[in-house]
């Protein structure tokens, strides 16, 4: 194909393949390679069809994918254009098999800058976390009364010149969700806390108190009367109650994107602003099972200036403690100076509960936790009880408390003590308040009018605690305090004590993970068609047709999926009904979210809005899939076609535009696909099949495919709607069937499809099977091999086994097997070929898009999966590849940012898993591959070359941390990736960031194409176009994280005339920044306003002028409130 000179719009970030000459993916289905030569294997000939396939596709790169590299003008261009077969019909098959497709010759890529087309380099920062993993000895020596530390001594005299401060942090940590349902533990406890704390507090101001999640007390106030909320205020504005963080929930940290992070912090603080109008100061992140470096960085950008931690493994709270680094600042890892720094305190000891926090002796600090008084429910389990404080042995007691207290102080560089005062559900009798109180105060009393004990102790909230830091070393709120350290890294995995490593829940539940991100993309995409519709709507004077209530679905979308970010729930960590409660409320929010987008979608593709009418009982469209209960997969509409013109209307989520194969569910073989101007598309047909056994069952072509897949090349507008025409018609040319072999083992049985989708069978003896990709690049004669295995990990025979939190392996993993040969189906056609090998605990789907663009540089992989049978076992797929990449690999922290690994020897099996919420990767001098994730699993790399994932888990006993259960209720459950090699560029050190392309393809991997058929309509089907909203192409490593219309401060069912824009700049270039200008971006709509504005929406800046451009930092995530008419 003649390579020639375009004009040269459209497709950044996705073509630095253009540099690495990223083609392509060949995946190859074969035999174990050691059986290769044994008499057993089948014979060539069996395998003819998939040696001609990759001979097509290998032909096909050379013919349909060929990409101009040279960089001019700073400008990358792209060309493609189509071949001409002999007859001038296309699409054809060349000399050799390969298919060539129609192309309408415009690039497929945005304008990037040559810098762009490089993976980011990364200054000298150090990656301090992996330098402390590498110090540590990891050896769990008895450290004493502090089991997992050592003694502290002190000399009495060390506080005479300076006393020391104690603040005295009451709280309660409340779960909005986990052994209860959210509502129940509202009902039960957590509405109890609010009532007694209106009353309390108000009793003696000397009282202090901190709360955190604000999905509780926004329930409390919408049922609270004016005199208790006005109460409440009371006690907000005067400082005795603080709202700490102020997220809808405290959120997980491991397994959630940062889009679900930052909706859920804008959710808690825009209810807190419209409310209360409070602006937390200060993150208290108490119960997350391990810590993100993402967190820092949001908050640090919703203007707070300190944060707490509590869950970081005991080895390496006893390294900072005895270095006295458990107070740091904070730092990303691509941060050269101190522009992201967070002020961060990490507390010392096992848990938050009272006995860990008072000092390093849990048997004392648990005898001034006074609700353990003798009579009560709860009692210690070291067997010294409390004792209330009286006049006769408060002096005593104040001695033995203070000790602690000492001792805990010696571990910080201040001689400021933090000691927080609570427990899960804590304060929810009045007794208690009491108890605690009066208790501590005459404690507080006796130290502080005895100056001999040097010591100044009181109740005080978080930020108390911080100011008085920042003040007793000369320092401003959120700055570095001199001899401070500086940390960059992260804190996964979590152990708690021994070899218990808390690396289990980056996979338990998988089918909720999966479905939470599935909400997200609905919620983003719904959030921008609203804002966009509602803006052209109030631009036309249409405001008062367009259903603008539906705001009201949004913010229950919100809330529901910030719930579930919960750290209990999307870890898969709560109790069976709990868990079918979250699904409800996501399923719920999922109809409401298809809701809106449709009646967007409505408006916005109508030609004439003077005729725009909406009918509340009368949607326009209908909903690309449907979901008959909360644990069930999706099944696709059909979409009944007739000789008259089916009309279908695709939403494309994402910021560029998009080259893409859809895919519908159609009732007839006979169907054409036309474009909104009329060009007819090419279409591939493929069977619908329902399983592995029914096809074998069947002695003619399946019952289930009187429904046929209809797959189309589509170009969509960037956020935009294109709509489409279906029709039952005469065999089109450019209509094509599928070609479909089944290998059957040893059955004897063969299968035919009847006209008009052929199939073809063999029956193969049973023989270890594999599905293997060999990866390369078209200039360059070295392949990198890649095989997909399936193993499955036991648990120990001990009796601390694995559970819904914990992975305690038995061992190393065993390969997956079973007494048949999969069956395997290879589909072969004009837009995709696929391989599907159906086993009896799952069924892998290899698949390869030939498109020119992201789509098509990257294998799609699902695995479906259905361990129900299982006991106590957890499957993983591996990978196995020829790339060196020694003991380090790499993967993402909630989407945002990439934080590098290594294999410890000194460390056990279940040590080595991590977090993987978008992706992880493997390299060596040469070569990337990575792998993209839409659910986010646990992750590793055991050997030099691996990658592992663990799929899903079937438990069947509780691992002894308070949920009391296993893990017995799975799903049938769909697993989707992406798999994406790319050649690494030999200039400067490169570690830590993912390319462009390698953003883009997780971009179209977790924001599907939705595809809304256009439902019949006794009104009359209105002229429809293409509603492309972007006046000109955004910068190609721009992405558009949000476009959220504002809450009303008077009527929250409707939307403010307000959005604001969330954007992050993905590039991990040092030296370059993104522009972008919003005036003109938005095509048919007038800026009003553009102002700077925090994270959460809370803080402010000068608005700028309507013609300013804005500049996104490397990396930096930027909010902007906008007003569009």
């Amino acid at each position: 194909m003649k390579l020639k000179k375009q004009v040269t719009v459209c497709g950044g970030a996705i073509f630095c393949v253009a540099v690495f000459s990223l083609y392509l993916m060949l995946d190859r289905v074969q035999h174990d390679p050691a059986r290769r030569q044994s008499a057993g294997n089948f014979p060539r000939s069996q395998i003819s069809v998939l040696q001609n396939r990759i001979e097509q596709l290998e032909q096909l790169l050379e013919e349909n994918h060929q990409i101009i590299s040279h960089i001019k003008d700073s400008v990358l261009e792209l060309t493609d254009t189509g071949a001409i077969s002999p007859s001038g019909h296309l699409p054809f098959r060349s000399a050799n098999g390969s298919w060539v497709l129609p192309f309408d010759g415009r690039p497929t890529f945005l304008s990037v800058q040559p810098l762009d087309c490089q993976f980011a380099l990364v200054s000298t920062h150090p990656e301090v976390m992996l330098d402390v993993y590498s110090l540590l000895s990891f050896d769990n020596v008895d450290g004493g009364v502090w089991k997992q530390g050592f003694e502290i001594t002190y000399e009495p005299n060390e506080w005479d010149d300076e006393p020391l401060q104690v603040f005295v942090v009451p709280h309660s940590h409340n779960d909005p969700g986990w052994i209860k349902t959210f509502d129940k533990y509202y009902n039960d406890q957590t509405q109890h806390i609010f009532n007694n704390m209106v009353v309390k507090l108000a009793e003696d101001p000397r009282r202090k108190f901190i709360w955190s999640e604000i999905s509780f007390f926004a329930k409390w106030w919408e049922s609270a009367d004016v005199h208790k909320q006005e109460a409440m205020r009371k006690l907000i504005l005067s400082g005795q109650l603080e709202i700490v963080t102020g997220g809808w929930v405290m959120t997980d940290e491991a397994n959630v994107h940062y889009f679900a992070m930052i909706d859920q912090l804008i959710e808690g603080h825009q209810w807190l602003e419209k409310n209360l109008g409070v602006t937390p100061r200060s993150g208290w992140a108490v119960d997350p099972f391990g810590h993100s470096a993402t967190m820092p960085y949001l908050l640090k950008r919703a203007n707070m200036s300190s944060m707490l931690i509590q869950r970081v493994h005991y080895s390496i709270k006893k390294h900072f403690a005895a270095t006295r680094s458990l107070e740091f600042m904070w730092r990303q890892a691509w941060d050269i100076e101190s522009g992201t720094d967070m002020f961060c305190h990490m507390m010392p000891f096992y848990s938050y509960d009272v006995p860990h926090t008072c000092g390093p002796d849990p048997k004392i600090c648990c005898q001034f936790d006074f609700k353990r008084l003798p009579g009560s429910r709860v009692n210690c389990p070291w067997k010294v009880p409390p004792r209330a404080i009286t006049d006769a042995n408060v002096a005593e007691r104040a001695g033995v408390l203070l000790d602690q207290y000492r001792k805990k102080s010696k571990l910080f560089r201040s001689k400021v003590l933090l000691v927080p005062l609570g427990d899960d559900f804590r304060y929810d009798k009045p007794l208690e308040w009491d108890q605690q109180y009066f208790n501590y105060q005459k404690l507080f009393d006796y130290m502080n009018s005895h100056p001999e004990m040097h010591v100044k102790a009181q109740f005080a909230t978080l930020t108390d605690y911080f100011n008085a830091v920042y003040k007793a070393n000369g320092v401003a709120p959120g700055t570095r305090p001199p001899d401070y350290p500086v940390l960059s890294g992260d804190f996964f995995a979590y152990a708690d004590r021994e070899d218990h490593y808390w690396s289990g829940y980056y996979t338990s539940r998988p089918f909720y993970k999966n479905l939470d991100r599935v909400l997200e993309s609905h919620l983003r995409g719904a959030e921008i068609l609203y804002s966009l519709a509602v803006a052209h709507a109030r631009r036309a004077g249409l405001e008062g047709r367009y259903p603008v209530s539906d705001y009201s679905l949004l913010t229950d979308a919100r809330r529901n999926i910030g719930l579930f970010q919960h750290h209990d729930a999307i870890t898969g960590t709560a109790k069976e009904a709990v868990v079918i409660d979250y699904g409800n409320r996501l399923l719920r929010s999922l109809v409401g979210l298809k809701r809106v987008i449709i009646n967007a979608a409505h408006f916005l593709v109508i030609k004439n809005k003077d005729i725009y009418r909406f009918y509340q009982t009368e949607p326009f469209l209908e909903t690309d899939d449907r979901r008959a209960t909360q644990d069930s997969l999706p099944q696709r509409t059909l979409i009944e076609l007739e000789s008259s013109p089916r009309y279908l209307v695709l939403f494309n989520p994402v910021e560029q535009e998009r080259l893409c194969v859809v895919t519908v569910l159609v009732n007839s073989a006979r169907v054409r696909v036309l474009t909104e101007d009329g060009q007819t598309l090419p279409v591939q047909l493929s069977a619908q099949w329902v399983s592995a056994v029914e096809m074998i069952s069947l002695k003619t072509y399946p019952l289930s495919c009187l429904f046929v897949q209809a797959s189309f090349m589509a170009r969509l507008p960037a956020l935009g709607l294109a709509v489409f025409h279906l029709y039952d018609s005469a065999d089109s040319p450019m209509t094509l069937r599928s070609d479909t072999l089944l290998r059957i083992p040893g059955r004897g049985q063969s299968i035919r499809g009847l006209d008009p989708l052929p199939v073809r069978s063999q029956t193969v003896d049973a023989q270890p099977f594999y599905i293997q990709s060999h990866i390369r690049r078209k200039d360059d004669p070295q392949e990198v091999r890649v095989q997909i295995q399936f193993l499955t990990y036991g648990t120990r025979p001990s009796k601390d086994k694995s559970g819904a939190y914990l992975f305690l392996p038995d061992g190393n993993a065993k390969p997956y097997s079973q007494r048949e040969a999969p069956v395997v189906r290879v589909v072969e056609g004009p837009l995709f070929a696929e391989v599907v090998a159906h086993y009896q605990h799952f069924q892998q789907t290899v698949r390869i898009h030939n498109v020119p663009g992201v789509d098509g540089l990257s294998l799609d992989i699902t695995t479906m999966l259905d361990i129900r049978d299982q006991n106590n076992k957890e499957l993983a797929m591996r990978l196995v590849t020829d790339i060196q990449s020694g003991d380090t690999f790499y993967t993402d922290l909630n989407g945002f940012q990439i934080q590098p690994r290594r294999y410890f020897q000194k460390l056990p099996l279940q040590a080595h898993f991590y977090p993987m919420p978008a992706m992880a990767y493997i390299q060596d001098s040469q070569y990337r591959l990575t792998l993209y994730t839409a659910q986010a699993l646990g992750v590793s790399s055991l050997a030099s070359g691996q990658l592992e994932v663990i799929l899903d888990r079937r438990l069947m006993q509780d691992d002894n941390r308070g949920l009391g259960q296993g893990l017995k209720d799975n799903k049938r459950t769909a697993n989707r990736f992406r798999l994406l090699l790319e050649r690494r560029s030999s200039s400067g050190k490169v570690i830590s960031f993912p390319s462009l392309l390698s953003h883009m393809t997780s971009t179209i991997l977790n924001h599907e194409v939705l595809a809304l058929p256009l439902l019949p309509w006794k009104h009359g089907v209105p002229p429809m176009r293409t509603f492309a909203p972007l006046a000109g192409t955004l910068p190609c490593d721009f992405h558009l994280l949000n476009l959220r219309s504002i809450q009303s401060l008077v009527n929250e069912s409707r939307g403010r005339k307000m959005c604001s824009i969330f954007s992050h700049s993905e590039s991990g270039v040092s030296d370059l920044s993104s522009q972008l200008s919003i005036s003109g971006l938005f095509r048919g709509l007038d800026l009003q306003l553009l102002q700077p504005m925090s994270l959460s929406l809370m803080h402010s800046q000068p608005p700028l002028s309507n013609d300013s451009s804005i500049n996104l930092e490397p990396m930096e995530i930027s909010a902007y409130k906008l007003k569009l008419c």
